[in-house]
Parts: structure tokens; C-alpha cells; sequence
């Protein structure tokens, strides 16, 4: 067990610019947790996955399962949730979120961290976040569907407000908008312009922190590795950027240089711009005063049953001087569809060997996070 306390004046801000939230008002839990991210990042990297205790391969809803823990013996780091359809009973993937709030406070109270991204339908044809209707242009301030964005910025303050553990409201890191830089979701590259999508991001860290005195959320900018032009991906990362004022994770979606079957790039290549792109992020955020994450990544159905050791943790051990401070893995869906080992599997093995590393951290190996 790799257990890291963690005491701040023990261990200098991995940062060339002072460390500061956009909050100002932030949570005394919120801003610790935040030091700690940054913390911790010098020390290795924390382990996340998607929906973990909601559901896995051939299970749904059942008491205290985790795919995770199953072939670990430890809970994730991290919790990745999602309020797509925030309003209605379930979420996007047939979560209740009363039961997602649950489970919420179960990791808090563990010593977990949550995120929550946002995958909010189309305000203007009805359809789902993959339906490319432009509409980004109509939920701003004076757009036509912008009330239609009011209620749903609502339902979302009121429901990330209701997330607490006694009195305390339980820090969140909120990932709204992401990918934009591809052409998949309505607010992506295509559907809207660079300055519109800049205002929508303002827009809703200005209403949540100001208007609905939301401050226990740290905000996550997450672009896409795919839409990354490798001859200036600093450059090219900075697309849609809303400033500094706006940012707290320095983060990347990164499903494109770590075994995705349709990149022509070599493998030997594609571990490069994978190394290239955590540097990127990690001196970005140093820069700025920010804490880095790869914000989302795996391979779907874990066809190459070394893709933890391979993939993942051989780069992050050839790169020790790069301050990444949590990795998150999408959900485990069905046996086709899953992106960590579930009991059985063949790639239980290669996982096993990937949470022993010292560089990687799962639930149990943290103490104090929020202190």
C-alpha cells in the first residue's frame, strides 16, 4: 500500500506561477483538495474511472462492487460521474442521480475525489449532445433558447449544491464543454466559433460561482487529443481557451495516441505525441499556475491485454519529471464496451501490475487529501 499523507508544507507547489483557484471564495475542502492534486502530481499519478460504482461488466446498482476493486483490491482515486439529462430521474447512462449523489459522499467520506462532466443535450433541436444543430449562438445572453440554458444551469447548481456530507459540501471538479476542439458534440469546432464557445465557458463559471454561489468546484478545460496539430500543440490546445481567470485543471482527452486502432501512426510514434502531449499540459499548468490532469483515456474492450503497462504506465515511468495529477478511464458498459479489467479478464493481470507501480495511486494508498 502506497499511502501518501498529505501535508503541503512537506512538499513544495510543483508550479513556476503561484498556485490560485478562480474561486476566491472557494472552500476551505475545495482548496486543499486542490493543493493536494498539485501535491500528489509530484509524486505520481492518481487512477480514475467512469461510473465505478454504479455499474459493471454483468452488474447494475449492487452494494459496495466495483470492477476496480474486484481485480485490484482497491477502490479508484478518482469517481467519474456525468449529469446529462440533469432534471429527470437518470443521467445519460440510466444513473439515478439519487443514487449517484450516494455514492458521491461514499467516496468523499473514503477519501476519493469526484468529477463530474456534462453531457447536455441540444437546447435548441431537443436532440442529444451529438446532435450538431448550431445552438451554442442561441443559449448565450441574449439568444433565444438562453432561458432554456437558465434552467438547466439551475437544476445543475441546485443538484451540485445538494452533493455534501453533513454540513460540507463536497468538493467537485466540474468538466463542462469538453472535446470541443473536435466536431462530435454542438459546442464543438464546426458548430459554433472559437469566440462564442469562450463566452459560453465564462458565461457558466460566472453563473455558477457568482450568480449561484456554487464554491466548492474546481473547473476543468479538457480539449481533444485527436484534433491536436502536433507541429504547434501548444498552439492548437489553446483553441477556445477562456482564460486563466476561468481554468483550474490544465487537462486532456487523450483516446487517440494509446492504441486507437484508426491512428496510422506507429505505436513507437504514437508514444511519443502521447509524452510530448503530458509535457505540454504539465509545463502549461506550471506556467499558470494550474494543477494538469488527463482528464479522459482508455481503450474500448481492452483488446491489447497489456494496455496498462504499455500504454499508460511505461510513458508515465519514462517521464517522472512530469506532474500529471489524475488519469481517468471511461465506464465499464458490457464486456465490448468496458475500459478496465473486470474479474477474469485478460487484461486483470497487466492492471494488477499497473496499480502496483509506486507512480500510480488508487484510493488506498491516499490519507488526508482534504486536509
Amino acid at each position: 500500500m502506497k499511502i501518501i499523507f498529505f501535508i503541503v508544507a512537506m512538499f513544495p507547489i510543483a508550479a513556476n506561477a503561484q498556485l490560485v483557484l478562480t474561486d476566491h471564495k472557494a472552500t476551505s475542502k475545495t482548496k486543499k483538495l486542490y493543493n493536494n492534486l498539485n501535491t500528489q502530481a509530484t509524486r505520481g499519478i492518481m487512477f480514475g474511472h467512469e461510473d465505478d460504482l454504479a455499474y459493471g461488466v454483468e452488474w447494475w446498482n449492487e452494494k459496495d462492487r466495483s470492477d476496480v476493486k474486484e481485480v485490484v483490491g482497491s477502490y479508484p482515486a478518482v469517481y467519474g460521474w456525468d449529469i446529462g439529462k440533469i432534471g429527470e430521474e437518470n443521467n445519460i447512462d440510466s444513473v439515478s442521480f439519487k443514487d449517484m449523489k450516494k455514492w458521491m459522499k461514499e467516496a468523499y467520506k473514503r477519501g476519493g475525489v469526484n468529477t463530474i462532466s456534462w453531457h447536455l443535450d441540444n437546447l435548441t433541436s431537443g436532440g442529444s449532445s451529438w446532435d450538431k444543430t448550431r445552438t451554442v449562438e442561441h443559449i448565450l445572453p441574449g439568444g433565444k433558447d438562453h432561458s432554456s440554458y437558465l434552467s438547466k444551469l439551475d437544476l445543475a447548481a441546485k443538484y451540485l449544491k445538494s452533493i455534501k456530507s453533513g454540513f460540507t459540501k463536497i468538493p467537485i471538479i466540474f468538466r463542462p464543454f469538453h472535446e470541443h476542439n473536435g466536431n462530435w458534440f454542438w459546442w464543438g469546432k464546426e458548430h459554433c466559433t472559437e469566440e462564442e464557445y469562450e463566452k459560453l465557458w465564462r458565461f457558466t463559471v460566472e453563473y455558477l460561482r457568482d450568480e449561484k454561489k456554487l464554491h466548492h468546484l474546481i473547473y476543468a478545460y479538457s480539449p481533444d487529443a485527436s484534433r491536436l496539430d502536433m507541429s504547434d500543440a501548444n498552439a492548437a490546445y489553446q483553441y477556445g481557451y477562456p482564460g486563466d481567470q476561468y481554468v483550474d485543471v490544465i487537462g486532456l482527452d487523450d483516446y487517440w495516441n494509446v492504441g486507437r486502432p484508426n491512428n496510422p501512426a506507429t505505436p513507437e510514434q504514437q508514444e511519443l505525441n502521447f509524452i510530448s502531449n503530458l509535457e505540454m499540459i504539465d509545463q502549461m499548468a506550471k506556467n499558470k499556475g494550474k494543477i494538469a490532469a488527463l482528464t479522459e483515456t482508455g481503450q474500448s474492450g481492452l483488446t491489447n491485454p497489456k494496455w496498462f503497462s504499455e500504454e499508460i504506465l511505461n510513458p508515465i515511468l519514462k517521464c517522472q519529471d512530469i506532474n500529471i495529477s489524475y488519469v481517468l478511464v471511461w465506464r465499464n458498459a458490457n464486456a465490448k464496451h468496458c475500459f478496465v479489467p473486470y474479474a477474469g479478464h485478460q487484461a486483470a493481470g497487466d492492471f494488477k501490475k499497473f496499480q502496483a507501480s509506486d507512480r500510480v495511486f488508487f484510493e488506498e494508498d491516499l490519507e488526508n487529501i482534504y486536509k
